[in-house]
């Protein structure tokens, strides 16, 4: 599964069903290469079930309601296999690899070396780490905290693999110490969607469940490569397909997930090789083009109304709604020609797009961050609310916004607590059930966090998981700032590149994996985690511990937190005794999860509930609110490209299982980038010829990759797309969306030339 450094690169268009048994082999290939042949089944029969199993620690798609035994996916496999690997790092590595040796690592041979097995400090003299007790290596952390000037000199940053009540209890911690410096992973995601969300519907989440995508007529997916992100989604594409409801796809890049699978649990198809479509129309708008196309549809259907009075849902839109007559004036104004040019598509297959939602008698729009991570994201998702809300596609069942958050329990980090613009609602329930005072000025974003770093203004930055130096954008930017911090503290399962570009002092502190089991005092816990349609289920591990030494991430949060607030009349031992008691203060603190501890062990948990479901909008209408944002100008200037970040097939985050790409062909590359092949040819460009890429920012500095090499695809003309996290150096710092701050990793200007 790994690299080849012998292998040469090589490229042939994919045209196979998604999943099927190319992911079969995938996951054989994976489970040997591990060493797993046992346990890597028995997690299979574990992971996303009920009664007992874990939750994967890879997407965050619902788990199955129709109780499913295979609810899996090859991706899930590999993170759980990476995860639960017989290699080991311990005290003897260190030792033997220096930080400066190590840093001369690719990111795969890092991660691969295995789990991390004991706490280790960063010893200056002799540029190692080196192994240092539990005990010593909280004091250290609560010293640095305690010497603090100001508690907003630290920052407290989350990844979405953290359960539930690690979160709380993180920022609980934080805003004890006094700060609500709490960047998180969907800063740099779905940050765009919360907003938009908020402020059409007021709630951040969207409406829908697992139920509704089994009932709804159409399908609209939108800026997703489903079948490696979210790859249990394409079951229920393949059964939309089958029952009848359109599906249509809208992405610069036709993915394989929009053409068609073959799902590994429908063991009769995959004996006869028989494949299912995924989709019934493809749209390939330009990068930036969606909210163009978005209005085009509208446009369309409100066009309809004058002489189908059926085409719109005037009860709904009167009785719901606010804001309808401006944007149908708005809609109005909008001439096709400029929605076309914006979109790159052409008028008659926004019509045909049109026609799909009008005559559908309900529908979900579904999206990911190739409509979030842009300048104009928050307006785009409001955009498709002001779709919705034409025909009254929302508080029914088939029916609403359906974001797709990528990582585990992302969304749950937020609901929990970690948001660096926390609301006066949340801070005054906490403060009362934990008896505290915390802060009510907003805190750093990730953004204003490596700013921050890079000024000197924290001097503390501690990361429960992830990879924090290779997913924050202006990568050279991002270890400069790490590398001014006083104190670095890194809460890991394996090695990687944030452990290596670090502060003045730093800790690996290792914790327990998903797959494991967590044995406190008052036995084995569970976790819980929410998905991405705000279904809450717990998670218990399986597996005994990679080391003994590991702690879980609420026991390393408790020893932090112990140390740093030495006074604190928190119960931070009480609490790591037993999850339930967490989750009994979280109960009290958070909307929505009264009777935590009872309705958690409920088959498949609870849903959160979500106001605008029942069509109650907490806005300061009242009603679900149009928007009438003016359409931004996306067509790149002459001689430019729109360039887009994304992961790879076999990548997860930050984590790159091989330099392979099955679903786009790719055998042994990652620096390379894709083209359309006019854009190629008209600078002289034939298949993987090398070539420099130069990234312009808003205040006009410049970046470079150099060497890449030109990948002919099908992508709209002015548009171009590689991989993160190596293309994340040509997103500068301060090229973040105004509207939402996230960096704008799917929109990034760019020239590309021949080779030097």
């Amino acid at each position: 599964m790994g690299p080849d450094p012998q292998g040469e690169p090589h490229f042939h268009p994919y045209h196979h069903p998604a999943a099927g048994w190319g992911a079969a082999k995938s996951v054989g290939k994976v489970l040997v290469r591990e060493g797993a042949l046992v346990d890597g089944p028995r997690a299979i029969m574990r992971m996303n079930h009920e009664n007992g199993g874990f939750d994967c620690p890879g997407c965050a798609w619902p788990d199955d309601t129709k109780g499913l035994h295979l609810d899996i996916c090859e991706n899930g496999i590999k993170h759980v296999t990476w995860e639960m690997t017989p290699k080991r790092v311990g005290r003897d590595f260190f030792a033997a690899h220096s930080v400066t040796e190590l840093s001369g690592w690719s990111d795969f041979d890092l991660e691969d070396q295995g789990r991390l097995t004991e706490p280790m400090v960063y010893d200056p003299e002799s540029d190692h780490y080196a192994p240092v007790n539990w005990h010593d290596a909280f004091e250290t952390v609560g010293r640095a905290l305690r010497g603090l000037d100001s508690p907003n000199q630290a920052a407290f940053y989350t990844s979405g693999r953290l359960g539930n009540e690690a979160t709380f209890l993180y920022q609980l911690m934080a805003r004890e110490l006094g700060t609500n410096n709490l960047p998180d992973c969907s800063n740099m995601c779905h940050e765009a969607s919360g907003r938009a969300l908020t402020a059409s519907l007021g709630t951040g989440k969207g409406t829908v469940d697992l139920k509704d995508w089994e009932a709804t007529d159409a399908l609209f997916i939108m800026g997703v490569n489903a079948a490696s992100n979210a790859p249990r989604m394409l079951t229920a594409l393949a059964e939309a397909y089958r029952r009848g409801a359109q599906i249509v796809h809208i992405n610069p890049l036709v993915e394989a997930a929009a053409t068609r699978t073959i799902v590994p649990h429908d063991f009769t198809d995959m004996a006869l090789l028989k494949s299912t479509p995924t989709s019934t129309l493809n749209l390939q708008p330009r990068i930036g083009g969606d909210m163009a196309l978005l209005r085009g549809v509208a446009k369309a259907v409100l066009d309809q109304s004058g002489t189908d009075p059926k085409a719109l849902d005037r009860e709904f839109l009167d009785r719901h709604t606010t804001g309808f007559d401006a944007y149908r004036a708005l809609c109005e104004e909008t001439s096709w020609a400029e929605i076309e040019r914006q979109s790159g598509v052409d008028r008659d297959d926004i019509l045909k797009t049109a026609r799909v939602y009008r005559d559908a008698d309900r529908s979900i729009v579904s999206w990911c961050l190739g409509v979030s991570q842009h300048e104009h994201g928050v307006d785009t998702v409001r955009e498709i609310v002001n779709l919705l809300l034409l025909r009254g596609n929302l508080g029914r069942e088939g029916a609403g916004p359906s974001p797709v958050r990528g990582h585990s329990n992302v969304q749950g980090n937020r609901t929990c607590g970690i948001d660096h613009r926390p609301t006066e609602t949340f801070l005054e329930r906490l403060a009362e059930a934990c008896e505290i005072d915390p802060p009510h000025e907003h805190g750093l974003d990730t953004v204003g966090t490596v700013q921050a770093m890079h000024r000197g203004d924290v001097k503390v930055f501690v990361g429960m998981g992830g990879n924090f130096a290779l997913a924050a954008p202006d990568t050279p930017y991002t270890y400069e700032a790490l590398r001014t911090c006083d104190l670095t503290v890194q809460v890991s399962t394996k090695l990687n590149r944030s452990h290596l570009v670090h502060g003045r002092r730093a800790l690996i502190l290792p914790c327990l994996g998903r797959t494991e089991k967590d044995q406190q005092r008052h036995g084995v816990q569970s976790t819980s985690v929410e998905d991405s349609m705000s279904m809450v289920h717990l998670s218990l591990g399986m597996k005994r511990p990679a080391s003994p030494h590991l702690l879980s991430e609420p026991a390393v949060i408790a020893g932090i937190a112990r140390a740093a607030l030495p006074d604190s009349s928190t119960p931070w031992e009480w609490y790591v005794e037993d999850y339930d008691r967490i989750r009994d203060t979280m109960a009290q603190v958070l909307d929505g999860f009264e009777d935590f501890n009872r309705r958690v062990r409920l088959p498949l948990g609870f849903r959160i509930k979500q106001p605008a479901r029942e069509l109650v909008f907490l806005t300061p209408s009242g009603r679900a609110e149009f928007s009438t944002a003016p359409l931004p100008d996306v067509v790149p200037a002459p001689g430019t490209l729109a360039l887009g970040t994304m992961r790879s097939h076999d990548q997860w985050n930050t984590t790159i299982y091989s330099d392979n790409d099955r679903y786009r062909g790719i055998e042994n590359l990652r620096t390379l980038v894709f083209m359309n092949k006019d854009d190629m040819r008209e600078r002289g460009l034939a298949e993987f010829d090398p070539v420099d890429i130069t990234s312009t920012a808003k205040d006009g500095s410049r970046r470079h990759l150099d060497g890449y090499l030109a990948i002919p695809y099908d992508i709209p003309r002015g548009c171009a797309a590689g991989y993160m996290p190596e293309m994340n150096v040509l997103c500068a710092i301060g090229d973040f969306s105004t509207q939402s701050d996230q960096p704008l990793m799917k929109h990034v200007k760019v020239t590309i030339e021949p080779a030097a």
